[in-house]
């Protein structure tokens, strides 16, 4: 009594290719929802709007940003943040998605999106 399996190979790149689209989405959406919280430094506008991006390949989406001062800025609440773009400004911003209060926005979004995709 032998078993027999076989795999639909273009199925599985599909469900892969979803998610992967799927994650970068739901980074899409926790960018926007950073940019209009209002919550990163921002002088010239740069680090927000041109160095902070949704970086995707075929392992998964992230949210990256470039730029030089993003992490000694992150990682420094002592320092004054102006606060004329931004009015709250201050370090540390994606705190509340990862630990706070939209800790589950990247989830949910990916979730609805594969959803959507998959139609599963």
């Amino acid at each position: 009594m032998g078993i027999e399996i076989k795999l639909d190979v273009q199925a599985i790149k599909a469900i892969e290719d979803a998610a992967v689209k799927s994650a970068e989405v739901a980074m899409e959406q926790v960018r926007a929802d950073l940019v209009s919280a209002q919550t990163m430094p921002f002088d010239t506008g740069d680090m927000q709007n041109n160095q902070t991006f949704v970086h995707a390949d075929e392992s998964g989406a992230s949210l990256v940003t470039g730029s030089p001062q993003a992490r000694r800025l992150y990682y420094h609440p002592e320092y004054h943040f102006q606060k004329d773009n931004n009015p709250n400004a201050g370090a540390a911003w994606l705190e509340p998605y990862i630990t706070g209060s939209k800790k589950d926005l990247a989830k949910n979004e990916f979730v609805a999106e594969f959803k959507k995709r998959t139609g599963v």
